[in-house]
């Protein structure tokens, strides 16, 4: 039995993208509608969340969970530069209360992929106005929200942003140059520190931090220097740059293996997920760890998870995670809250709806929802606190 400290938190987590339907004014919208991008499909009415969000919300605290990661859409709140919609900002402000309403703590998320189509053509990630133009976004959402946030986060995983979108080329902008990646994290960086000074400087008096997609790292004789530089841009540059934040955010799902030409795919007798990397819930562990040792922050698990059509999978998944938190917390490491992604299944990106990530099926002609039994076995061990491995 694993008993978790009192107040560790329990939640889910969706992005605005992928779940509310019709965000038609950011880059991801062009990206997906881009025959030449090689994403699977359009995102659509995602999952209709945008409208169905109160009865969403109630289903995640009659699970038994006590908290709600969701992110706001910057091209929603300012649809033109400079210009802020008052209803958006209402809407996302009426998505904190209704958290609250349901006893739910809100983790806000400032920007989960998706930047507004004038940002990106302006320039994007790679012109130092668009930090600043975030940053003023901040501000504008931060007072708008008031004190009810109980977490903000500032950035989604802007190692994957940089990386995916400037050097490997299959998210937007489609880039695949080492310089825009260099580019790309310096003002990423840049944005973090501007957001986080704007939300400290707004009501309440939340944590703010930053996640970050980690791996475990791996490698084979020879592959050492390949493995090496690629931790430097995709972890170790965001660690450093984290110091000092009140939290760390942990996103882990799998490891990376390195061979003398580069990355490997699933070794020899792992499974490979929907997804196409390892089944490897152990990363977990590797990753908190390292992250308290590098930024001495307290470390919130803001996503784990598997996509996976077999529920009874997921559970072994889930069940594997938490021993490696559960390890963390025996030495004494400050892990205080565990979020699974996903809420629901959702449009995965570039994969579209194929990957199925939810602890709920939403079905993609009526959208009804219905939890699996992973929900409710999930949603039991956080009412309890505690896990029965």
């Amino acid at each position: 039995m694993i008993q978790f400290p009192d107040g560790f938190l329990w939640g889910t987590a969706t992005a605005a993208h992928q779940v509310e339907g019709g965000n038609w004014n950011n880059d991801w919208w062009m990206w997906e509608h881009n025959p030449e991008s090689g994403c699977a499909e359009p995102s659509g009415d995602a999952c209709d969340h945008f409208w169905r969000y109160p009865q969403d919300i109630a289903l995640l605290a009659d699970l038994g969970f006590g908290a709600y990661r969701f992110s706001v859409e910057w091209s929603r709140i300012e649809p033109e530069d400079g210009e802020f919609s008052r209803n958006a900002l209402d809407h996302y402000r009426r998505m904190v209360d209704c958290c609250r309403d349901h006893d739910l703590v809100p983790i806000v998320t400032y920007h989960h992929f998706t930047t507004p189509r004038w940002a990106v053509q302006g320039g994007g990630w790679v012109d130092p106005a668009t930090a600043d133009r975030f940053g003023r976004f901040c501000e504008r959402t931060v007072a708008a929200l008031g004190d009810g946030v109980g977490i903000s986060c500032t950035l989604n995983e802007p190692n994957v942003v940089a990386l995916m979108g400037h050097y490997l080329g299959v998210f937007p902008p489609g880039e695949r140059n080492e310089a825009a990646l260099n580019r790309a994290i310096d003002q990423l960086i840049r944005a973090h520190r501007l957001a986080t000074d704007a939300i400290k400087a707004g009501p309440g008096d939340g944590p703010v931090g930053m996640t970050l997609s980690m791996h475990e790292w791996a490698c084979e004789p020879g592959g050492e220097e390949q493995m090496g530089r690629a931790r430097d841009r995709l972890e170790d540059v965001w660690l450093d740059a984290a110091q000092g934040d009140d939290y760390f955010g942990v996103q882990t799902y799998t490891r990376l293996r390195f061979g003398p030409d580069g990355l490997l795919g699933p070794a020899e007798g792992v499974a490979a997920l929907q997804m196409g990397y390892e089944f490897w819930p152990q990363a977990l562990e590797t990753t908190i760890r390292r992250a308290v040792e590098v930024t001495g922050s307290p470390v919130y698990v803001t996503e784990n998870g598997i996509g996976t059509a077999d529920d009874e999978h997921r559970i072994q998944y889930v069940t594997d995670a938490l021993e490696c938190v559960g390890r963390c917390l025996d030495d004494g490491l400050d892990v205080r809250g565990y979020c699974y992604w996903s809420l629901m299944d959702n449009f995965e990106w570039a994969l579209g709806y194929r990957p199925t990530f939810g602890l709920v099926a939403v079905d993609r002609e009526t959208q009804e929802r219905s939890p699996k039994p992973s929900a409710k076995w999930l949603g039991e061990i956080a009412r309890t606190n505690q896990l029965d491995s």
